[in-house]
């Protein structure tokens, strides 16, 4: 009997993407300070399927159900005369002696043929753990540059993936501490891409309190409240969030998963703590 070989599939059964486990904490003028172990959530695989559901759930649930009035456009005693008058055969108001039509959906104060319902379902419906495991996703996904680059981020000058940054960088008060610092993680680049492609909103939302479109920047995690949120809330297309608050709007908007994200060392120690996998 011939003897078979044995096979080794290990190339064939990596993961598509690898995190690392350990990073370096940066101080707030870039350099390596101490190492830091990741959570076990960034070494969830990442399910751009279930992401994509989970942030259609997210979206879909704010918004707000919307109806018409069901007797909009009925209110009246129109009629239609019939035929051998040599007049269309629309509902018409009595009393004139041409008289105007109304209630058909096809005339000027009629009703709408098909109008938006209120009892329509508008929200995508999500299991909880499907949902957990998105957000576990989600947070993975920001420690992959693959990711990272296919939403558009500018990288080429970030420090690691995903940058840590010490304690300190949340007790930062001023806009200008703040963007001294981004300069010297890398991260100034992908907030002028978001302020350069900012532009102005086609159609009638410009004149209805959103006028502009600005591209999504950097997402800033941070442990609890702090005055560095005060200071980030200016920059374009930066958001900031508490790790009680991460959610698939800010993970990954438009449910393209792999956004940049600066994380806090207390933000890592607190979601360690809070979401236990």
């Amino acid at each position: 009997m011939a003897i078979v070989p044995e096979l080794n599939f290990e190339p064939l059964i990596k993961t598509k993407w690898v995190v690392p486990r350990v990073v370096k904490v940066l101080d707030l003028e870039g350099n390596p300070v101490r190492e830091i172990e990741l959570p076990d959530h960034f070494l969830t695989p990442v399910r751009i399927d279930i992401i994509r559901r989970a942030y259609l759930s997210a979206f879909t649930g704010r918004l707000q159900p919307k109806g018409t009035d069901p007797m909009a456009g009925k209110r009246t005693s129109a009629e239609s005369f019939g035929v051998g008058l040599g007049l269309a055969r629309v509902p018409r108001v009595k009393g004139h002696l041409w008289p105007r039509a109304a209630f058909a959906p096809m005339c000027v104060k009629g009703r709408r043929a098909h109008p938006p319902k209120v009892e329509k379902r508008i929200r995508e419906r999500i299991n909880k753990k499907e949902r957990k495991l998105a957000i576990r996703a989600a947070i993975a996904a920001t420690a992959i540059p693959d990711l990272i680059r296919m939403r558009g981020h500018r990288i080429d000058e970030v420090v690691q993936i995903p940058p840590v940054v010490v304690p300190e960088f949340e007790q930062l008060q001023f806009t200008s501490e703040v963007k001294r610092v981004l300069r010297r993680l890398g991260l100034w680049k992908d907030i002028e891409r978001a302020k350069e492609r900012t532009r102005i909103r086609a159609g009638k939302g410009k004149r209805r309190g959103r006028r502009y479109k600005t591209p999504k920047s950097i997402l800033v995690v941070v442990g609890e409240r702090c005055p560095v949120i005060q200071a980030l809330r200016n920059l374009p297309g930066v958001d900031v969030v508490t790790v009680n608050n991460l959610n698939m709007l800010v993970l990954a908007p438009g449910g393209q998963p792999g956004r940049l994200t600066l994380w806090t060392e207390n933000a890592l120690n607190r979601l360690r703590q809070l979401f236990k996998v």
